[in-house]
């Protein structure tokens, strides 16, 4: 009998995504060993290298690049099969608010895993700003919402702290003129972090734009007529952080905070642990409830 084993393919794919067997255990909720265990049986039962353990990382072999392309496959099959035929009381609708800034790259994960693992659940997403979704949700508008804050609220579960940086143009010149141009959305959290920064540290500065577009606020940016301040990695395409050896002052750091309601706990709580999986393995540091 010559079968593959769902959970030594399942345990692959995290460690070919994650970059490592430290972060796919994390991700797995397993031991280090216990992943390694399940990677060595896999090669074992193909009588294959998967993976080249050189160096500091690993990195797929040949034959690993290739089995990952239908490992993915047979787990998803597998997954939507095992959804579709057993979880018939996961049923309802659940909407999420999310800031416009964080939504990639987790969030597309998270739906995706919401479809396939509870079909007869309907996630609705709301992007706003971090305070316009603390008013929805303070009105019972929403089940759950990720905020962006310097300072989260008690009830507030903080899933991940991100370095806020200075972007400009690539090559621009801009954050090199007196007095900076800065450009930010009118319903921006970091807009008075950045400007409370600048005045504390006696930089003139010029608000060239102030918008509710942040498409606008991109262009003004791009075009080097402007800087702004962005999450670190979060940053769209046609941004280039500033460096930090500039004349500008430190941002410190944003939590990414998670606020759930108290009501239909059932439903919300595999929403909420895939949110957890996903920022912390965005961050490299696992900063879920050691319950987890």
């Amino acid at each position: 009998m010559r079968n593959l084993d769902i959970t030594t393919l399942r345990s692959f794919i995290a460690v070919a995504d994650s970059g490592g067997v430290t972060r796919a255990a994390s991700f797995l909720n397993l031991t280090q060993s216990a992943v390694s265990m399940q990677i060595k049986r896999l090669e074992e039962s193909l009588d294959l290298t998967l993976l080249d353990r050189q160096g500091r990382g690993v990195a797929l072999t040949a034959a690993g690049e290739q089995l990952l392309t239908y490992a993915r496959r047979i787990v998803d099959l597998n997954d939507e099969v095992y959804g579709k035929l057993t979880n018939t009381v996961w049923e309802g609708e659940i909407l999420l608010g999310v800031p416009h800034d964080i939504i990639y790259p987790a969030i597309p994960n998270v739906m995706k895993a919401m479809q396939r693992d509870f079909p007869r659940v309907k996630v609705q997403l709301l992007s706003s700003y971090t305070s316009d979704l603390k008013e929805h949700f303070a009105r019972g508008d929403v089940d759950v919402i990720l905020t962006t804050e310097t300072k989260p609220g008690p009830d507030a579960e903080i899933l991940m702290q991100v370095p806020l940086r200075w972007f400009g143009a690539p090559g621009g010149q801009a954050w090199k003129t007196s007095p900076l141009p800065v450009a930010f959305c009118n319903h921006c959290s970091f807009r008075p972090v950045a400007l409370d920064r600048l005045e504390r540290d006696n930089r003139a500065w010029d608000l060239v734009l102030s918008s509710d577009s942040d498409r606008a606020i991109e262009v003004a940016v791009s075009a080097d007529l402007a800087v702004t301040s962005v999450l670190e990695g979060h940053e769209p395409p046609q941004f280039e952080a500033i460096p930090l050896s500039a004349d500008l002052p430190e941002l410190g750091h944003q939590s990414v905070a998670l606020y759930r309601g108290s009501a239909r706990s059932q439903i919300i709580e595999p929403l909420c642990a895939l949110l957890r999986r996903e920022f912390a393995a965005i961050s490299g540091v696992d900063l879920r409830p050691a319950a987890e």
